[in-house]
């Protein structure tokens, strides 16, 4: 059973790297493209990654006989479009936002706004009627003082590609928790093949009507898209799901969080990019934020003691 945790954790840890160096793709990849383009195309390819993976699943039934028992098309079929609906919600807006950013914009700050979804998790579930521990509410009030260094200006302003990437966020805060759901009532390679074509048609939607796409942006913008369709889609999405999977959801969240050291490192060596020492103050707040969400107050503090909600 160790062995099976170490191979999930791995897993998440490879998405969260591949995830990282994916803000440089897609800020390169708005020099060629607008958002819905991007993000229409590279999920599209993601799916059609994932067909010959399912394939090759489906003739291992054979061999490992039981293995799907329990699972249903139904779950996959609502988990899929759930998650795309989710997907294309967050990626859109992470996108959108990536895009308005200048080019002296660190693409680590957004990687660092999108992480704030570790946080948001915890939050949303309040609603499910589920308790919130106390180093969530002290990491709520660190990210939120993070988020102030990393984003706002002289006069009290923050950009508006700001506040579009932490709608994002939010986005993909729904996206995890639908995931977490989902993982275990269905297949995971399928459900996110499932989530990458319905994002995908949702966003050649609205690249048709509001934007103006052509073959020769599109093969412009190939290498970020092939990297973001293959590796960010087809590969680290599908090893979350995967990874997520009697995982403990803690530990999963924390893992993923990299993501934003991975975004800011990648940044800095791929594209030259510097931090302010503001913005890095802003970084280390909210990484810190982070990692104190995760820890387990009841443990430390005494079950039931400083809970909330």
């Amino acid at each position: 059973m160790r062995a099976e945790t170490i191979k999930r954790s791995s897993m998440l840890l490879l998405t969260a790297f591949i995830w990282g160096i994916a803000f440089v793709a897609q800020s390169v990849g708005m020099e060629y493209v607008e958002p819905f383009t991007f993000n229409a195309v590279r999920c599209i390819l993601g799916g059609l990654v994932l067909i010959p993976c399912i394939i090759w699943q489906e003739r291992r039934k054979d061999k490992k006989e039981g293995i799907y028992a329990g699972y249903n098309r139904k779950a996959l079929l609502a988990g899929g479009i759930l998650c795309g609906i989710a997907l294309c919600a967050g990626s859109s807006l992470q996108q959108i936002g990536i895009s308005l950013y200048t080019a002296d914009t660190n693409v680590g700050k957004a990687g660092f706004i999108t992480a704030l979804y570790i946080i948001l998790v915890p939050l949303i579930g309040i609603f499910g009627k589920k308790k919130v521990g106390a180093f969530v509410w002290l990491g709520v009030l660190l990210s939120l003082l993070g988020f102030y260094f990393l984003c706002v200006k002289q006069g009290f302003s923050v950009e508006r590609a700001d506040w579009i990437v932490l709608a994002g966020s939010v986005a993909f805060s729904f996206h995890i928790l639908i995931i977490d759901f989902f993982t275990g009532r269905t297949e995971g390679i399928k459900m996110s093949c499932i989530q990458f074509f319905i994002c995908g048609m949702i966003c050649l939607i609205f690249m048709f009507f509001l934007e103006q796409p052509t073959w020769a942006a599109i093969w412009a913008a190939r290498t970020p898209i092939l990297y973001a369709g293959i590796m960010s889609c087809g590969v680290a999405y599908t090893f979350q799901i995967i990874g997520q999977k009697n995982m403990n959801p803690t530990v999963a969240s924390l893992i993923l969080s990299l993501e934003s050291v991975f975004s800011a490192l990648a940044g800095w060596v791929l594209l030259k990019q510097e931090l302010s020492v503001r913005e890095i103050l802003g970084c280390i707040l909210v990484f810190a934020a982070i990692i104190l969400a995760q820890l387990p107050s009841d443990k430390i503090f005494g079950k039931g003691k400083i809970k909330i909600g």
